[in-house]
């Protein structure tokens, strides 16, 4: 890179079945410069994106309409994606084996997220 070159940028998954929520939260983090993939509202969409897309960092909303996404993380974490949740659970019924992932309860600032997630990217 030259320095005047932008890098390229960082690919996130958001997985949130609130409609109004996705969108904030997506173009929050395109105003920072993230490409979304997504927003989908299902275990099933998240899936097909997952398989299709190359992803730095995913967003998990961790209910979507009563199904939990806890399958999803088995396979993100096998390729190497980092996650962060958010929801509107209190991170104590977060299951242990999911404890370090770290979870962002609703509602919260989407700019404050927006800006860790870069510290999180893989790679």
């Amino acid at each position: 890179m030259t320095g005047r070159e932008k890098p390229d940028p960082v690919r996130v998954l958001v997985v949130e079945d609130e409609y109004f929520i996705a969108d904030d939260i997506s173009r929050t983090l395109m105003r920072h410069g993230a490409e979304v993939v997504g927003p989908v509202p299902t275990v099933q969409e998240a899936r097909a994106l997952i398989i299709s897309h190359t992803l730095d960092l995913a967003v998990l909303d961790i209910n979507l309409r009563g199904e939990l996404v806890y399958p999803l993380v088995a396979e993100l974490t096998r390729r190497g994606v980092p996650i962060v949740f958010v929801t509107g659970y209190d991170a104590a019924a977060i299951p242990a084996d999911y404890g370090a992932i770290p979870a962002w309860s609703k509602p919260f600032d989407y700019t404050a997220l927006a800006g860790v997630l870069p510290g999180l990217r893989r790679g």
